[in-house]
């Protein structure tokens, strides 16, 4: 049994680190150059496997290199990787990463083999979705697939949680079988078309995910906390204040954090995803002041000696 079901992207991240991300037409010297295993999906299990999830990965990579590194990192947090789709004709993603001095980013996708994770290779692995507690998506890899793990898993009463990243629409049937939608603030306005600038801008966001199908939204707002949503309620969770290095996967490290947390209790309630949130804030309060994607994501340990049990 699988505490957490990634279905998502692996993506090497190429890093580079300027005093300033370039404008249109600018060309500028960057002071350092990392090759780091990230995608959105890969940073997220790695997170939840950090913190003591048993975490099982659905994705594809090329016959590659990168593809080969992504999966043998993956192993080192013991990780399943068996379900992982290796192909010849399309090389494995890469997301080019520049991040300032004041730890902003810009990240531009290649997604690569991430595209080619079918619908019919979800249909193939249900048995490893029935025998997960939770799925988690994102959007680096095909809407329909996602869809279909996501069908699957509510057919057989596991938990969703969707990360709609990078931002875009979502459909109805996508919205309506996510227990939980977890967007930032650009991907809170792309989706329901209202800036969450304030509590009353962030409600009705959340409302308009409630009225389209979601059960639950939890709107991350950067250095302010999150805003977790359910028809009935409205609550912003405050953000734990430190010095960043690195934004590059602070979301990420907050859905693992999510994740992890909701599994290991056990209780999937709107009391407990305010207390999932908390804890997440403590993670991707970690992560942030480290360098890089995975190499960013803090282990368990590293949470208790920095907030206590």
């Amino acid at each position: 049994m699988y505490d957490v079901c990634v279905v998502g992207s692996l993506n090497m991240d190429l890093v580079l680190s300027v005093d300033k991300i370039p404008s249109i037409g600018e060309t500028i010297l960057a002071n350092d150059l990392k090759k780091i295993p990230g995608g959105k999906g890969a940073n997220q299990a790695v997170a939840s496997a950090r913190l003591g999830s048993k975490v099982v990965m659905l994705g594809c990579v090329g016959n590659d290199d990168n593809g080969n590194i992504l999966i043998e990192n993956l192993k080192k947090d013991e990780i399943e990787v068996n379900y992982i789709k290796t192909i010849d004709e399309i090389p494995t993603g890469i997301a080019l990463i520049t991040v300032d001095k004041k730890a902003n980013n810009s990240i531009t996708v290649v997604p690569g083999a991430n595209m080619q994770i079918s619908v019919e290779d979800i249909c193939n692995l249900d048995k490893v979705i029935e025998d997960s507690k939770l799925v988690v998506a994102q959007f680096e890899t095909p809407i329909e697939t996602i869809t279909k793990a996501f069908s699957i898993a509510k057919e057989k009463g596991k938990f969703t949680i969707l990360n709609p990243a990078p931002a875009k629409e979502i459909n109805q049937e996508l919205i309506s079988l996510s227990d939980v939608i977890v967007p930032n603030e650009t991907e809170t306005q792309v989706i329901t078309g209202i800036d969450p600038k304030d509590d009353t801008s962030i409600k009705e966001a959340g409302q308009v995910l409630i009225e389209k199908g979601a059960k639950n939204v939890i709107i991350t707002l950067g250095s302010r906390g999150a805003a977790v949503i359910d028809k009935d309620n409205f609550m912003i969770v405050d953000a734990y204040k430190v010095d960043a290095v690195d934004t590059t996967a602070a979301g990420d490290s907050f859905i693992g954090g999510v994740a992890y947390y909701l599994t290991k209790h056990g209780r999937y309630d709107y009391n407990s995803l305010c207390e999932a949130v908390k804890f997440a804030n403590k993670v991707s309060s970690i992560a942030v002041t480290k360098e890089g994607a995975q190499s960013s994501l803090p282990y368990l340990k590293e949470v208790v000696e920095r907030f206590g049990e």
